[in-house]
């Protein structure tokens, strides 16, 4: 009984007391590991937000202190004559904790350790205010390093992705920019800031008044084009990138996140894309609406070489209209054209020449009927120097010489004989083009050494059925070789580089090497060979001159040109689409004796007269002259939009550069 009695109470005492004591101290741990954590998690995100956040903490721990030692002296009375008040302990607490010499002159030890206290806290606090600010310091230099900071420009025109056009592009910025207070182009590219920097202080040494900005991101992130800021830019340019495996999806996707970015601006923007395959132009479309000109890139090249190789000297034509160094196109609304015809407005220009018309509904007429009257509401397209130099001019009574004016004579065109030599991705689109222009029974013979290269030739589309080719393999940079295929008996030869599969100063150097075997074939056989070759490298054209060639089409060249004028008229894209186009209106370079009488020298009104009466519009001339009259450019004689009153005398191998539709 007794024992059962003791045995009841031991399990009554154990149940009784289970744990409390230990359950209690074990949620007190766990409160306050808790509470540690959180502490730690508050510092860790204050030390994640940056130098801004931990100078708010070390304020706090400084404010703390200077509390803590305020309350101790005004409730203590420490200190000289009788102690401090709150406020008075609180400002010497503040001045001890800012310079340490302050306490020198306290007495009383308890005063003392008070003092040191707090001086010893301003220092600890100072100290790791001067670290932060330090390492904020390196933080933000390392970002501009980076180029990962935000951009501060207003009306700055901003060049997406990297490629060598880029530095063609600054060039003709660099000159338009000229005339404007404080231009900046801002860049950005998946490449390294300095590295970019370096490469255009390598390149485009001459910057004038434009500053270069550059910042490294992925212009199809839209958290990276937030720092071009885009929303207050001038104009956009999207070049396609260098080394990406599908370039045309880079581009299309960039002006995709400019366009639908959630933050961007109500205005629309003015967008200048390059597309390699004209097969993608419909989905850009689509994407960039009535904000994106597309500038297609090998089919523009294509198109002027074909253009070229019928008409030497053709491509400084476009040069000439597509450099800012020199005349422009212009489209501007004038109310004094209004119910003119547009043949008499083009004899309306002295210092200008108008070429064509944009209508109302947005359509593109190069050089449109004579007799066509202008309504309200339509462009005039003009090339001019600048546009203040766009002024209708009273033509002088004696301006014209009509007996010097000849009448049209019919040409008969038979078929033609062109060689290709050489071979890239846009030689189909160069086959397809000359197929269009060519008599029925023409043939295109295309000699190459690359893999593959019959196949591929036999199977080309083409854009006529005048056309017949057939491919040759050989080498190209043999001597032997280029004299079997007979060069003498074609009536052009188009030189292309092998950019497809060698760098462009390997392609380019194989070009030369093709062109002074021409030019030393030419010389032996002593018999003139047209040749038209397309270069890669601006800087190899010089180099090239030595070959004596009737024209270089440079294609990294003439991209840039456009690409830059894109960024500045909003309208230039359909303008050459218009101008290219085989059905309309082309630029053609015909002798000045088929228009006028050369026994006298002549205005370019009496020039500009004989082809507004043929129903085409005049807009410059080329003439043969000795290498001192050149003008510096490489032009080769070629002069775009002369004035009309000017008088000169030609020669009958002189041209006249005419818009005409055959």
């Amino acid at each position: 009984m007794g024992s059962l009695t003791r045995a009841n109470a031991a399990r009554a005492a154990s149940k009784g007391a289970a744990a409390p004591k230990p359950k209690t101290i074990k949620s007190q741990q766990i409160g306050e590991a808790s509470l540690a954590e959180k502490l730690k998690y508050e510092f860790d995100k204050s030390m994640a937000a940056g130098p801004i956040a931990l100078v708010g903490w070390l304020s706090l721990v400084t404010f703390i202190v200077i509390l803590f030692a305020a309350t101790m002296l005004a409730l203590t009375r420490l200190g000289p004559d009788g102690g401090f008040n709150f406020f008075e302990a609180a400002w010497q607490s503040l001045m001890r904790t800012m310079d340490a010499g302050t306490m020198g002159g306290d007495s009383g030890w308890p005063f003392r350790f008070l003092t040191l206290f707090v001086t010893l806290m301003g220092i600890l606090v100072f100290s790791a205010l001067i670290s932060i600010i330090s390492a904020g310091l390196d933080s933000a230099l390392e970002a501009l390093r980076k180029g990962r900071s935000r951009v501060l420009e207003a009306d700055h025109t901003v060049i997406l992705n990297w490629s060598p056009s880029i530095f063609d592009i600054i060039s003709e910025l660099v000159v338009a920019n000229e005339s404007r207070k404080k231009p900046r182009i801002v860049i950005m590219a998946n490449k390294d800031k300095v590295e970019m920097e370096d490469e255009i202080a390598d390149k485009v040494p001459e910057l004038k008044n434009t500053r270069i900005i550059c910042r490294s991101g992925d212009p199809t992130d839209l958290f990276d084009l937030s720092l071009i800021n885009a929303q207050t830019c001038r104009s956009i340019i999207v070049v396609s990138p260098e080394g990406a495996e599908d370039p045309d999806s880079q581009v299309i996707k960039t002006v995709l996140a400019l366009t639908n970015d959630p933050k961007r601006r109500d205005e629309r923007y003015r967008i200048a894309a390059e597309l390699r395959d004209a097969k993608n132009a419909e989905v850009a479309r689509i994407v960039g609406g009535d904000e994106v000109q597309l500038v297609l890139a090998d089919d523009l090249i294509a198109r002027i070489v074909v253009q070229s190789s019928r008409q030497a000297g053709l491509s400084a034509v476009y040069s000439e209209l597509l450099d800012f160094d020199g005349c422009e196109i212009y489209t501007t609304e004038l109310e004094d054209l209004v119910g003119v015809r547009y043949g008499d407005a083009v004899m309306g220009y002295e210092d200008s020449a108008l070429i064509g018309l944009r209508y109302p509904d947005g359509r593109v007429k190069m050089n449109p009927p004579m007799d066509e009257i202008i309504v309200a509401g339509t462009r005039a397209i003009i090339i001019a120097e600048d546009d203040e130099a766009i002024k209708l001019t009273p033509m002088p009574d004696d301006a014209v010489e009509p007996t010097a004016i000849r009448k049209r004579k019919a040409v008969r065109r038979t078929a033609e004989r062109t060689l290709i030599i050489g071979w890239n991705r846009r030689g189909p689109m160069i086959a397809h083009e000359l197929s269009k222009y060519v008599k029925p029974g023409s043939v295109l013979t295309v000699a190459g050494d690359i893999p593959d290269f019959e196949a591929e030739i036999l199977s080309m589309p083409m854009g006529s059925k005048n056309m017949k080719v057939e491919a040759r393999r050989i080498d190209t940079s043999h001597a032997a070789s280029l004299e079997a295929l007979d060069p003498l008996s074609y009536d052009s030869v188009m030189v292309l580089g092998y950019s497809d599969h060698m760098e462009a100063q390997s392609a380019d150097t194989r070009t030369l090497i093709t062109l002074l075997h021409l030019r030393k074939l030419s010389e032996r056989l002593g018999e003139h060979i047209s040749v038209v070759s397309e270069m890669i490298d601006i800087r190899n054209r010089e180099l090239a001159e030595v070959t004596r060639a009737d024209d270089f089409v440079v294609s990294n060249k003439l991209v840039s040109l456009m690409l830059a004028q894109a960024s500045e008229n909003e309208y230039l894209s359909s303008i050459f689409d218009d101008l290219l186009d085989e059905d309309g209106s082309e630029i053609y370079m015909r002798p000045v004796g088929d228009y006028v009488d050369l026994a006298l020298p002549l205005s370019f009104y009496t020039i500009a007269e004989a082809a507004r009466q043929r129903g085409e519009t005049a807009i410059g001339y080329r003439r043969k002259r000795t290498d001192g009259d050149d003008d510096g450019r490489n032009m080769g004689g070629v002069v775009v939009n002369p004035s009309k009153s000017e008088v000169l005398e030609y020669l009958p191998e002189d041209r006249v550069i005419v818009l005409a539709e055959d």
